[in-house]
């Protein structure tokens, strides 16, 4: 059915010519034709086939068209993506790790090229002229370890480190690697995730996959393949470096397909202009043509427009002329009458026996076309045939009677060519973008401790074994050192020592604002007032959110009906995949809407993180229940963008759309406002023009509010009132941090969209002098992939000067000016001619800052960068990186600036933040202009300085279960005290001391520890020994450094230890540890018990267990539990078994 070209004179003609071998060239094949031809290329062949095009764009439609083609004619072969680096040698850059793992995997798929295992590959002419590792060292660099095999792990990572692997504490990015014990931890280019080999001696005992993020293992796995850990670092490495490419991995019967040999030959003139001279890792793509000249490879030239001189024409033409896809039109009325008129076109050529086949993306949309196919009363002649695949654009074949049509041209839609993120193979350490680690501490950190208050965190230090001389013991007291505020200034601030075993306490100071806080003092009683204070402010805020939600409640609102078949197809038919968070979103959102109660729920999510989909399902449920929909903007640009995306996705359904802002003139804004009185218009987007008094709806039932916090008082108050008749749906990009999120959830229906969508690369951030060479190479380097790039210059008096600097250093580049004091009508055409790519570069002020999304422009350059804050230079760069290529953000400053020192904050704030997801900690370094403050309002902002935000979040939490009435679970709080446990290495090796009842001489002011073990008090006289009563020898019981070594992994082991409030926690935590650092030694088994035992006495209202000469004490309501007027006695003489006796008796209550 798909083999339609092997069945014509002229596809026999190219497959002989082919098989001889040589040049050949092949005229009248249009663009849409070349992944289908190399697909049956292949299938006829066996042989590897290389599509080599100009630019990285087009690479990416080629990629996903060929794998469509590969799946639909069932050939059995790796469909693989060779790119070029993206950064050139000399720029002391390395590519980013995803370009290395695909080039990496398309070597290794030519590397043993078993029985019909021949790839196909598509390549630029930049990524075939970059250099890469030979054959022979690919292979020599590469091993597979199988279970069983014997080898030292230490051999093994001395051999990764010789390949250019990275050791690392822990293992979260490609190319890095991590010895724990017998656990090494290796994160190979060419797997899909890092992968946790478990050595019992030197055998290979077990290898499973792990998540990167979690550090848990997700699968187990029989062998695992490690390839080299770089390619351009072990090219600089090389000596004799021969220059291999490509090419010199081809066999000798691979077949190249040029696709549009002219404009490779231009491509590969411009990636000439950027090589330096004498440069080693590029060869001239001449001296390319030459070597496979030489070698006698099998090339086809493809050129699109018939050619007589051409060996040979092969007709393959677009379907452009019976569908053009040039200009949108965006009247219904006329986007209906040209689909009419399409499909009267398929109708006609299935009468002329030609074969018509058509690709749907996914089950919605093919649902959707058979209806229309009904509907248009073609359906007596015969069902449509149709199959399931992405492809860009449709072709017609007319030797072979064959016509493709793709989903573009049924729905006319997608005018700007993007390829579908598809799902990514590798497994994504992404962070969620709201996760702060309040673990995470610096030297010199503000930090807070639970009963001391606001500290200054000095660092860790091990403090000797008391009665051990100096540097005899490497054992130790390890402790976290924080210094306090000065009650004496003679003399040093006093200096807390917190065991790291009660980390837990600790937390970091994150306040509002970039003031500093004071220092509590140790033992004052400032701390207590402070959080005193705090609680009852907590409390009111808690009771008014409540209150409002009580009010809402009590409404009566519309109860949208359950989802209709459409609405199925229309989400369905959406090309993208959504994520966990996202999904959860809609859902959410749905069945707000489906309840008999106005809903207001708040959207939080990151720049680009996918909020818009959630207002465009909740709108399409909508408008198919009969009501009509709102959406408000706060800015002219965004509301066009968001018109065209709704437009867009709803433009295979019968949804009128319009937009009323500024770019539409006063008359058709008039209509427009007529039509939503009639009820003529099911969605209307627009900026603050919607809530004026002349505009009303004829039944409205939702409003979507997109970056809420951009509006004034005065539409708020609006919006309020409308909150209680119909549904409210709020989007914003503000993020909420977890700990407030979870806090506020209790008072407000909240969903945040946390993932970053799989594919999405940081932004590079590049902070640099304003320098004209360097904008020069970084406009060029986006041209080159075929991208767009934003220019940022924020003064409406010079932008035209700029204009003129910028054309004389980029002669080449489409250069475009927006700003917002043009004529609306000019503004538009501008940024719709920048949306559709007809311009290279867009020169703007800041009306770029909202939520305008061109995934084509993955550079942007922002000049005078000091003039911005953070938010606003957060928002900017967040226009960026919307997919899935490598993005970059030139932030830049002018030369003579000896930088006032907030914005040289704010800018090493926008650098160390480039993550994804990172607006959250964003808020956190700014929480005065984005975050908690504008949320919860300025008085709540000086308790939030006065206590720190972790603590001020669990207040809230706690204050909101209690005004609803809920059970509030206290935190574990068991006193425990065994006198056969060393819960320090101290207790082990120290000597004994006679506990004493005498009050405690004074602290110094350098030192106090609070613990949870005994608390013994040395004197300067001599101490008398006492022998020892208790039965039972004394044991470790904490976490052996031999164990767990870095600090940082022990904190949060600890921490976890202290917070687990139920046995499946401790559980689930003790399976997390023997995964991540191999089975548990004896004090780490103990530990373990101890905490369990802490959980269990916890739920039997115990708040004490002491054992003391083989006797249990148990604590309970002020009280000692007694068996016949006696403590109960312990029977075990070890450890182990005498904890779990304990734990027997506690069950046993």
């Amino acid at each position: 059915m798909f083999n339609q070209i092997s069945a014509t004179p002229s596809g026999h003609a190219l497959w002989e010519a082919v098989a001889a071998g040589g040049a050949v060239s092949c005229a009248g094949v249009d663009a849409a034709g070349w992944a289908h031809l190399a697909a049956e290329l292949r299938a006829r062949t066996s042989r590897t086939v290389v599509l080599v095009v100009a630019k990285l764009k087009f690479q990416e439609t080629l990629q996903q068209d060929l794998e469509t083609w590969l799946r639909l004619m069932e050939v059995d072969a790796p469909a693989r993506f060779y790119p070029d680096w993206e950064v050139l040698p000399h720029e002391n850059k390395l590519p980013h790790a995803d370009a290395i793992s695909e080039r990496l995997e398309a070597l290794q798929s030519l590397q043993s090229l078993a029985e019909n295992s021949a790839p196909v590959i598509t390549a630029t002419v930049a990524s075939l002229m970059q250099c890469t590792l030979p054959p022979s060292e690919i292979a020599r660099r590469t091993r597979t370890l199988r279970l069983g095999d014997r080898l030292d792990p230490l051999d093994f990572i001395e051999w990764l480190e010789a390949q250019g692997y990275e050791p690392e504490a822990q293992v979260t990015a490609r190319g890095e690697i991590s010895l724990r014990g017998g656990i090494v931890d290796v994160f190979p280019f060419t797997t899909p995730w890092p992968v946790r080999c478990e050595f019992f001696g030197d055998e290979l005992e077990s290898l499973r996959y792990f998540n990167p993020l979690s550090q848990v293992s997700r699968e187990k796995i029989d062998s695992a393949t490690f390839a080299p850990g770089g390619e351009m670092g072990l090219l600089r490495h090389l000596k004799n470096n021969p220059r291999a490419t490509l090419l010199d991995h081809l066999p000798d019967d691979a077949i190249l397909l040029f696709c549009d040999p002219d404009a490779l030959t231009e491509a590969a003139a411009e990636k000439v202009m950027e090589i330096p001279p004498g440069d080693v890792f590029h060869v001239e793509w001449t001296t390319l043509l030459a070597r496979m000249d030489d070698r006698n490879l099998s090339c086809v030239e493809l050129h699109e427009l018939a050619d007589e001189s051409a060996d040979l024409t092969l007709e393959i033409h677009s379907l452009e002329a019976f569908r053009s896809m040039d200009r949108r039109a965006v009247e219904p009325q006329v986007v209906e009458a040209q689909r009419r008129e399409f499909f009267a076109q398929l109708h006609r050529w299935r009468r002329q026996d030609h074969s018509v086949v058509v690709l749907c993306n996914n089950e919605g949309e093919q649902q959707r076309l058979e209806e229309l196919w009904r509907e248009y009363g073609f359906a007596e002649d015969g069902a449509l045939e149709i199959a399931q695949g992405a492809l860009s654009r449709g072709f017609l074949f007319p030797a072979g009677k064959w016509v493709v049509v793709s989903d573009a041209e049924i729905f006319g839609r997608y005018k700007v060519q993007r390829p579908r993120r598809l799902k990514s193979r590798h497994g994504s350490a992404m962070r969620s973008a709201f996760d702060i680690n309040f673990t995470e501490m610096e030297e010199g950190d503000f930090v807070v401790h639970v009963q001391h208050g606001i500290g200054r965190f000095q660092g860790m230090k091990v403090l000797p074994l008391s009665g051990a001389r100096e540097g005899e013991s490497e054992n130790g007291h390890e402790c976290l050192v924080i210094e306090y505020a000065s009650t004496d200034p003679n003399n040093p601030p006093p200096k807390l020592y917190v065991p790291v075993s009660e980390a837990h306490l600790v937390s970091k100071y994150v306040g509002a604002g970039n003031a500093s806080p004071p220092l509590n003092a140790l033992g004052g009683k400032r701390w207590i007032k402070t959080k005193e204070k705090a609680v009852r402010a907590v409390a009111d805020l808690a009771s008014e959110m409540l209150r409002i939600q009580a009010v809402r409640e009590s409404e009566e609102g519309f109860g949208f009906p359950e989802d209709t078949p459409w609405q199925r197809e229309f989400e369905a038919a959406f090309i993208y995949e959504e994520t966990p968070d996202q999904e959860k979103s809609i859902n959410d959102s749905k069945g707000d809407m489906q309840r008999p109660k106005p809903m207001d729920r708040l959207i939080c999510g990151d720049v680009g993180f996918g909020k818009t989909e959630v207002a465009i399902r909740t709108a399409f449920k909508a408008v198919m229940a009969g009501k009509q929909v709102a959406v408000l903007v706060p800015t002219t640009i965004l509301a066009q963008q968001h018109f065209l995306t709704f437009a867009e996705r709803m433009a295979d359904y019968p949804v009128r759309v319009e937009l009323l802002s500024r770019f539409r003139s006063k008359k058709q804004q008039r209509k427009t406002v007529e039509a939503m009185a009639a009820g003529a218009v099911d969605i209307v987007v627009g900026t603050h023009r919607l809530v004026q008094p002349d505009v009303k709806f004829k039944d409205l039932g939702l409003v979507v509010i997109d970056e809420e916090q951009r509006f004034g008082v005065a539409h708020k108050e609006r919006f309020k009132q409308l909150r209680t008749h119909v549904d409210v749906l709020t989007l914003s990009a503000t993020p909420i941090p977890r700990t407030l999120y979870l806090a506020l959830t209790g008072a407000r229906d909240m969903s945040t969209i946390e993932t970053a969508p799989q594919d999405r690369l940081p932004v590079e951030t590049i902070v640099a002098d304003y320098n004209e060479p360097l904008i020069q190479r970084a406009i060029r380097r986006e041209l080159h992939r075929g991208g767009q790039v934003f220019f940022l210059h924020n003064r409406v008096s010079t932008i035209y000067t700029m204009e003129q600097k910028l054309r004389a250093i980029v002669p080449e580049a489409n250069i475009l000016v927006g700003h917002g004091q043009m004529k609306s009508d000019e503004l538009e055409k501008v940024m719709t001619a920048f949306i559709n790519g007809e311009a290279d570069v867009l020169l703007s002020t800041t009306i770029i800052e909202s939520g305008i999304d061109i995934p084509n422009a993955n550079t942007i350059i922002i000049d005078r960068a000091d003039r911005f804050g953070l938010s606003d230079l957060y928002q900017l760069r967040g226009r960026v990186g919307r997919y899935k290529h490598q993005a970059y953000a030139y932030i830049l400053l002018p030369r003579h600036a000896a930088l006032l020192a907030e914005a040289r904050k704010r800018i090493s704030a926008i650098k160390q933040y480039s993550s994804l997801g990172s607006g959250f900690k964003i808020a956190m370094r700014d929480l005065e202009i984005r975050g908690a403050g504008n949320l919860l309002g300025s008085e709540q902002s000086g308790h939030i300085a006065a206590v720190g935000f972790e603590m001020y979040c669990q207040l809230l939490k706690q204050s909101i279960a209690r005004l609803k009435g809920e059970k509030v679970k206290p935190r574990i709080d068991v006193e425990t005290q065994f006198d056969f446990l060393a819960l320090s290495p101290e207790q082990v090796t120290g000597p004994k001391l006679k506990p004493t009842a005498q009050p405690r001489r004074k602290a110094s002011p350098e030192i106090a520890v609070p613990r949870e073990e005994w608390e013994w008090a040395e004197y300067d006289d001599v101490v008398e020994r006492v022998e020892e009563e208790n039965t039972c020898p004394v044991a470790p019981a904490y976490i052996p450094l031999g164990y767990i070594n870095p600090p940082r992994q022990r904190i949060d082991i600890y921490r976890r230890l202290a917070q687990a409030d139920s046995r499946e926690a401790l559980k689930q935590l003790r399976e997390e540890i023997r995964d991540r650092f191999g089975p548990l030694p004896e004090a780490m088994e103990h530990l373990m018990l101890v905490s369990e035992l802490k959980v269990i006495a916890s739920g039997k209202a115990i708040t004490s267990i002491v054992v003391d000469k083989d006797r249990l004490k148990l604590l309970r309501n002020e009280d000692y539990i007694s068996l016949a007027g006696k403590f109960p006695r312990l029977k075990k003489k070890t450890a182990g078994p005498r904890l779990r006796e304990v734990k027997k008796l506690l069950l046993a209550l």
